[in-house]
Parts: C-alpha cells; structure tokens; sequence
C-alpha cells in the first residue's frame, strides 16, 4: 500500500473518531444537579458528562468566575464519563440561594457554547475586539513598571478599562484591555496599534537585568486568567526560584507512580481564592488528564490530590519531568499568592487615572505585585497589592500619605487575614476523605 493512501485512511478514521466523539457528546449532553440539602454548609453541584481533554477545567472556570469557593470537590473521570461533586459557598462562607445564581451556573455548564475552551496558542500582534483592544505584556519586572506603561497608553489617548497585572519570580504578566479616549471603542487603526506596540516594547525592554526581556502581545480569546498563566510559563517562569523549598510560606508539592496506572500529584498549601482553577488550568495546559482527585480547603491549609496521566495515556517517568511538573505547581500557586499590602480604590473612571495612581505609587516607592483593574458604569474598582522597593511591607505612614494625597475616601486599607501558626504539611485529611478513600467508600453507596 502506498504511503499518501495510507496517510489518507489514518486521517480518515481520525475525522471519523473526532465526529462519533462529538455524535456522543450531543446524545449526552452535561448534567448537573444542585442540592442545597445535601450539606449543612456548603451547597452541592453535580456534574455529570461525557469526558474530554478540558472538561474539569471548564466547569471549575465556571465556579471560579462566579467567586464562588470550593470548599471540597471530589474527581472521577474514568472510562470515558466524568463525574464530580463540588461542595461550594459564597464569599461570605454561605451557601448559594439565589436562585437566578443557580440557574446561571446550571445553563453554563450544560450549555454547548459554556463547554468550549479555546486551545492555548500564542501570536505576534494586537487584538482588537468591537468593545476594546486587549494588549497582552510579559516581561522583566521592575518597581514602576506599571506605571510607565499606564503612562505611554495615556499618552497615546487610550483608556485603560480592565486590566490584571501579576509578577512572580522578577517576571511580570499584564492583559490590557483599552479603548479609545474620543470614540470609547476599540483602535483598530493598523498604524496607530503599531506604534503602540512599538512604544510598549520599549517600555518593556528597558532594565531587563542579566536575563532577556521578553514581550507578548498574543491574538487570544482565551480567559484572561489562563491567559495570564500562559504567558507567564511560556515566559519560563517557574525556572530559578531561590527559595528553598522546605520553607513553610511555601506550597508543598509532591509526585509518586502507582504501579504504572497514574502519578499521584498532591499539593499542599495556604488556601486563597481561586486557587483550584490556577491548579487545574496548569495540568490541562502542560497536557495532563486528571482521572481522580480530591479538594479539601480549610483555614490553616488547602489539600488537593489529582491522579493524572498525559493526554498520550502514560504517567509521568522521568525525573526531569516530574521536577518541571512540581516548579510548573509551584508557580501556578504562588504567582497570584496574596503578598504585600491590599489597597482597594473606588473613584469616578477618566482618561489618565491609572496613570496618575500608579505614579504616586511609584513616587512614595511602592511596588505593585499585583493588580486587577475593572471599569463598570463610569466607576473604577481597582485592586492593587504593593510592597516597598526592597519586597517588605509598607509603613504605615506612607499609605496614609498616599491616601491623602489620591482621596482618603477613593484609597482604603483592606483588612488582612489572620495569619496562622500551624506550618502547611502538619495536617492531612483522612482516610475517607482523600480520593481514593471516597471513591472506595462511596462507589457503591445508594443515592
């Protein structure tokens, strides 16, 4: 047989599994139940499908959008049928009773066009949308960065209208969305988006210290999130991290082979929000399948336990990557980890404002670790985390310097958490409760 015939019939039958996969998925569309009995102090969400590459994390995206916190989850997909359990509650620790909540979640996750995750890819160029343009940046990071790029697009008449920005590991992450200052539409002049792109690479490139710089501008209609995580590890920065890893501040991760059926990845550390999602879109993204998990978030400490395998249906063999699989963990937990000091600013949105905040910042040496920038109705909600030049926190004479000087009602001080004193790793979860004990124990169990 020749070899372009051969050719010919292996992606003929590829088409053909690709459309009985989707003929299977329209027969058995997701199920999802939601119980509010079912618990005392969490409210239950069941999901039942047919399986693929990105389920989990798909209806996890949908939870995390919805700030609601998982509590517990519990992870089985094998045999082609995914089924999990999510024991979740609200911001304020409550369960879910709005019922138009419920029903959005439900709609979502058993929606066609809710079951879509686009593939991570990665392009040259500017994005332009019909609301906005989204500007995407990795980089160096530097005290001040921010603010010089808030400055060129100001500069340039545009509007900051949403933006979050991350560092970890002396890299930076940023996805922009901007519009014009005259039209507040998206800048679809091609000239007119390369000389931003060009000024913004500038600002970027500048001070890239002993390792080279890099910047991204990606066409992407990914979630921001992902996005972010994206950029972030195809900017390698899970490489190099100094700190030793038997620090209690910390994530814990570790990676064993049952037989030669799964890795068993288990993950210990501080619990924060959305830290399940950050998790999960790392192991979809570098190509891993979960088969088997359990979530468990208290106080003190975040458990989570996946069995996974690659997408080509091995565990993991090496050692080499089972090392990149643990820093590529640690990364996805601690780039969004709440460091520094939570400032919160509430004021009328304008063309220029977060320049002119991120530059009294920078003037009152503060850096920004982390920021989340949103625009509703005419009002701008921005959330920035800020430490001193050197990483220590800020005295607290110089934030009420800057709130005096930016609005003592516009800038406030969020309350931090308690910390706690029990070292991450003290505690482990029982028997029952990890993944396989809760699959053995309630296997068979009658609903």
């Amino acid at each position: 047989m020749k070899t372009s015939q051969i050719t010919k019939e292996i992606h003929t039958t590829t088409m053909d599994d690709d459309e009985y996969a989707k003929l299977i998925r329209r027969m058995n569309p997701p199920r999802v139940v939601i119980d509010n009995n079912a618990s005392d102090d969490a409210t239950v969400i069941q999901v039942d499908s047919v399986n693929k590459h990105g389920t989990l994390l798909e209806v996890v995206q949908v939870l995390t959008d919805m700030n609601l916190v998982i509590k517990k989850a519990y992870i089985s997909s094998d045999g082609g049928w995914f089924m999990d359990v999510f024991k979740v509650i609200d911001q304020d620790g409550n369960k879910i009773r709005d019922t138009q909540v419920l029903d959005y979640i439900q709609k979502r996750i058993e929606s066609n066009a809710g079951w879509f995750i686009p593939p991570l890819r990665s392009s040259v160029g500017v994005m332009p949308t019909d609301e906005y343009t989204s500007i995407e940046l990795a980089g160096t990071d530097r005290p001040g960065l921010l603010s010089e790029v808030s400055a060129v697009l100001t500069d340039l008449h545009c509007n900051v209208v949403n933006a979050e920005i991350w560092t970890h590991n002396t890299r930076a992450a940023a996805v922009i969305h901007v519009t014009d200052n005259s039209t507040h539409s998206a800048i679809t002049d091609p000239i007119r988006l390369s000389t931003i792109k060009e000024l913004l690479c500038n600002v970027v490139r500048t001070n890239s210290g002993s390792r080279a710089a890099k910047t991204v501008f990606s066409c992407s209609d990914t979630h921001r999130e992902r996005r972010l995580h994206q950029i972030m590890f195809d900017d390698r920065d899970y490489e190099g991290v100094k700190r030793a890893r038997t620090s209690a501040s910390r994530p814990s991760v570790t990676l064993m082979n049952i037989e030669k059926d799964y890795t068993v990845v288990t993950m210990r550390s501080k619990d924060r929000p959305k830290l399940v999602f950050d998790v999960v879109c790392t192991l979809t993204d570098m190509q891993y399948v979960v088969f088997h998990g359990m979530v468990s978030t208290e106080p003190v400490e975040a458990y989570q336990e996946f069995y996974i395998r690659h997408v080509d249906g091995l565990p993991i063999n090496s050692e080499a990557e089972q090392e990149r699989v643990i820093q590529c963990l640690e990364a996805a937990i601690e780039r969004r980890a709440s460091e520094g000091l939570e400032l919160e600013l509430s004021a009328e949105d304008r063309v220029g404002l977060l320049s002119d905040i991120t530059r009294t910042f920078r003037e009152n040496s503060l850096t920004i670790v982390r920021a989340e920038i949103s625009t509703r109705e005419g009002k701008a909600k921005d959330t920035f985390y800020v430490t001193d030049v050197t990483g220590n926190p800020v005295e607290s004479k110089i934030v009420e310097s800057i709130r005096q000087q930016i609005g003592v009602s516009k800038l406030k001080v969020k309350k931090k958490e308690k910390e706690h004193c029990s070292v991450l790793g003290t505690s482990r979860p029982s028997h029952e409760t990890t993944t396989m004990g809760y699959l053995l124990s309630n296997i068979f169990k009658p609903k």
